[in-house]
């Protein structure tokens, strides 16, 4: 059976997948659809296996990392009822208090690679939050597909309040300097971009891929550092109309497009995962965090 690679993969392949992560198409539709590129050699599991998230392989920062003091809390869940899971990293040896970074999830719940990201932003120098908006229905199931499903049976203002809370945790907590910011990927974009709406005292926002709000951008002032893919036009046909209202509303951003990037750029678990966007993107907006949080001195080997 050949082995595929990236440039094996016709961008159909990747808009398709997106289509069914966004529950845009359903599975028996997304597999029908695939097998038209089931040809030269390529099948319809050898595609599935290819395109699907590798998380055994793809984890960067292990969760017992020595450099990280590392733990799942609990918080209170405002309005979903019961309480929400969390995990928490920051540096082990760090003594001085440090900005804060909330890390919002995709669509289905905190699954390993936001985990990963958590503790990867933990290893600059600062505390990070990374709750799973799954806790009230029984937390992250173990895969993408029960997650999404699950994902959409509670209420995203909902959700966005137990993000606003992971916010307020954070900002109590005796480790952090009161400086709190957001980071979020494509549903967790939409909630840094809504935490920049509803929370006055955010210290920034950076939204990856994330759609926008409609109203009360006025309301925002927190920095934005807003990062999308070229190739993402679900995501990007609303952003004219975003950036059009936060230059009329006089607010401090950034945007970026990586050209040839895909929704999903970041995450390294699937072929759409774009290293050297994602490498440039990072470092982005580990240097926004830095200047808008207050200077981390980071911790590594």
């Amino acid at each position: 059976m050949k082995k595929l690679e990236k440039k094996d993969i016709n961008q159909e392949v990747f808009d398709l997948y997106d289509d069914y992560a966004h529950n845009i198409i359903q599975r028996r539709d997304f597999i029908k659809k695939l097998s038209v590129y089931a040809v030269g050699g390529i099948t319809v599991s050898s595609l599935l296996s290819f395109i699907l998230p590798d998380y055994l392989n793809s984890v960067q920062v292990q969760p017992n990392d020595p450099r990280l003091d590392s733990a799942f809390i609990q918080y209170e869940s405002p309005k979903g009822g019961g309480t929400i899971n969390a995990l928490v990293s920051k540096p082990s040896n760090r003594n001085a208090k440090m900005g804060g970074i909330v890390v919002v999830h995709e669509n289905r719940g905190l699954n390993p690679y936001i985990e990963d990201t958590a503790r990867i932003a933990a290893l600059d120098g600062f505390i990070t939050i990374a709750p799973d908006a799954l806790s009230p229905l029984g937390g992250y199931p173990g895969n993408d597909d029960d997650g999404r499903e699950m994902q959409r049976k509670r209420d995203k203002t909902e959700m966005l309040e137990d993000f606003i809370a992971a916010y307020e945790y954070l900002k109590a907590h005796p480790d952090c300097n009161g400086s709190v910011g957001v980071v979020g990927f494509c549903f967790g974009g939409w909630i840094s971009n809504m935490m920049a709406v509803k929370v006055p005292a955010l210290s920034a926002a950076v939204p990856f891929y994330g759609s926008q709000p409609k109203e009360d951008i006025d309301k925002i002032n927190a920095p934005l550092l807003l990062q999308f893919g070229g190739l993402d036009e679900r995501v990007n046909k609303g952003w004219p109309e975003y950036e059009k209202a936060l230059k009329e509303a006089k607010k401090e951003y950034t945007a970026y497009i990586y050209e040839n990037a895909n929704h999903g750029f970041h995450n390294n678990t699937t072929p759409r995962y774009d290293k050297e966007a994602a490498t440039l993107a990072w470092s982005r907006t580990m240097d926004f965090f830095k200047e808008k949080l207050g200077e981390a001195q980071p911790h590594r080997k």
